[in-house]
Parts: structure tokens; C-alpha cells; sequence
């Protein structure tokens, strides 16, 4: 079982965001971590956090989780530490995956991120997971429905509005960026709307359950032997 630990939000979790259990084709587990809320985590990240992280994540071990994840892909901060504190592999954030993008042989380009809030995601967070400080970094617009629906947790979803919201943050970086090979999505509630990021694109999109997958299966409990 995957444990996923959850900031405390009320905006709708649809399929293929890491709230929604159908996301995923093996067993989750959520437990939420009271006061962690978007801005204490994306705005204004507060170390004083870490311990209830901690402390939800024993409670899923607990429980039988045997690697865990977080509903943040700005935790990616506190990955050092919540690894250490915790017996079980961690996997903070999507972010992990831009230094394996760009180390992978035959790689051209580079990676580039679409994130929630491009101006809280900073070198500390890309030096937290491996990244090069110059990674490309673009995000949500200030005034989006997304944005605005994420970070002060509105209790509706504009499914239609996230999507859009989206696909222009994906096409202002590859238009920036043109070198821009592959993308990796930093939200963990962007996932649904990946297929039409890469439509839109041409590129290859990555996200929190592109990385879940297959870490997962490569967990030597979970790894297929042959006969």
C-alpha cells in the first residue's frame, strides 16, 4: 500500500489527481496533516511542518504503507527530512524526476517545469530534488481560476478552466523555451490534465503519478520475476 500524505484542502480531487484513490491501479492510503495548507506549504513554507509530516506518515506505516508520498509537490523541500525521519522510501514530488529526465541517455533538451505559482518555486526547492538551478520554470497566471481555486482552497473546480489554465502555462514555457524537450508537472493536481499538455505541446509530460508508477513497481516487493 502507497501512503499519501495530504495537505488539509477542500477544493474537489477528480480522477487522476493524487486525492482521488481511482488515480491509481494499486492500493493507496491518505491521511491528512492538519494546518498544512497551501499557502503555509506553496506561499510561505513552514519548517514547523515537518514534525505533523512525520507524524501522519508513522501513522500510515502503521497502517501497512510501505513507501510514502505527499498531495505537495513543494514538499520536495522537506524530502531530506522526511526521509530521514521515516523508515519507508519517500517521494515528495514529481520535481525528483527533472534530474533523472535530463541525466537519461539520448536526452536532447532539457526539462522544463509548469508549476502553481512560479514565484514560490525557488532554487532551494530545484537544489531539493537534484535539479540544475537554471531549470525552466513556468506557472499558473496570478489571475487564473487554477491558481486562484488551489492556493486559497476554493470549495469548487472549474474542470474546463483548470484544463485551460494549464495548457497556456505549458505553451508560454515551450514558447519561452523552445529547448524546452520534455515537461514535468509540479502540481500534484495538474496530473488529469497532462494528455492535453502534450497535445498541445509536442512534448512528452510527467507528473506525480508518472513518477508514483514507477517507483512503485521498481520496489523489490513489487518487482515481477520471471518464472
Amino acid at each position: 500500500m502507497l501512503g499519501i500524505l495530504m495537505l488539509d484542502t477542500r477544493f474537489p480531487r477528480i480522477a487522476g489527481d493524487i486525492g482521488n484513490p481511482a488515480t491509481f491501479a494499486f492500493p493507496v492510503a491518505y491521511r491528512t496533516v492538519p494546518g498544512a495548507s497551501p499557502k503555509r506549504v506553496v506561499i510561505a513554507p513552514d519548517a514547523a511542518l515537518i514534525e505533523p509530516f512525520v507524524t501522519a506518515g508513522r501513522a500510515l506505516i502503521a497502517d501497512g504503507a510501505s513507501a510514502l508520498t505527499t498531495s505537495c509537490g513543494f514538499l520536495v523541500l522537506f524530502q531530506r527530512e522526511l526521509q530521514r525521519a521515516l523508515p519507508v522510501p519517500v517521494w515528495t514530488s514529481s520535481l525528483l524526476l527533472v534530474a533523472e529526465l535530463d541525466a537519461a541517455p539520448g536526452s536532447g533538451g532539457t526539462t522544463g517545469i509548469v508549476t502553481v505559482d512560479a514565484a514560490s518555486l525557488t532554487a532551494a526547492h530545484l537544489a531539493a530534488a537534484g535539479a540544475r538551478a537554471d531549470t525552466p520554470v513556468e506557472g499558473l497566471a496570478t489571475d487564473s481560476a487554477f491558481r486562484r481555486t488551489l492556493l486559497d482552497d476554493e470549495a469548487g473546480l472549474d474542470v474546463e478552466a483548470a484544463r485551460a489554465d494549464t495548457v497556456a502555462a505549458a505553451r508560454r514555457l515551450v514558447e519561452r523555451r523552445p529547448d524546452v524537450a520534455r515537461i514535468v508537472l509540479e502540481c500534484t493536481n495538474m496530473p488529469p490534465y497532462a494528455s492535453a499538455v502534450a497535445a498541445a505541446t509536442g512534448r512528452p509530460v510527467y507528473d506525480i503519478t508518472t513518477l508514483l508508477a514507477g517507483r512503485w513497481c521498481a520496489l523489490p516487493s513489487h518487482r515481477k520475476t520471471s518464472p
